[in-house]
């Protein structure tokens, strides 16, 4: 099984995010492209110590940019949405 620090990249704060947490107990993470959901389950349970009910998730492909005459690519990234149980909230974002 895979590190759980190696599965979550990073959180992802926005606005539209934060209007999700506060509203249905919705957290964003930027996860590792190979992870499946069941693995994302438990490494939020593992680093945060909290019950999650639900996982979904997002590939995000990259974006076209330019930059003068040359054009490349923005990397693919894979985005979860973890629910967690009523009551439970992660430290991590509240202090933001």
């Amino acid at each position: 099984m895979k590190e759980p620090r190696s599965i979550i990249r990073r959180a992802l704060i926005t606005e539209k995010g934060s209007r999700i947490r506060e509203k249905q107990n919705r957290y964003y993470f930027q996860v590792s492209p190979d992870a499946n959901k069941l693995e994302i389950k438990s490494a939020i349970q593992t680093i945060f110590k909290v019950d999650v009910l639900d996982v979904r998730t997002i590939s995000v492909r990259g974006k076209f940019k330019r930059l003068g005459r040359t054009q490349g690519r923005r990397s693919s990234w894979k985005k979860a949405i973890v629910k967690l149980k009523p009551g439970q909230t992660i430290e991590l974002f509240d202090t933001i």
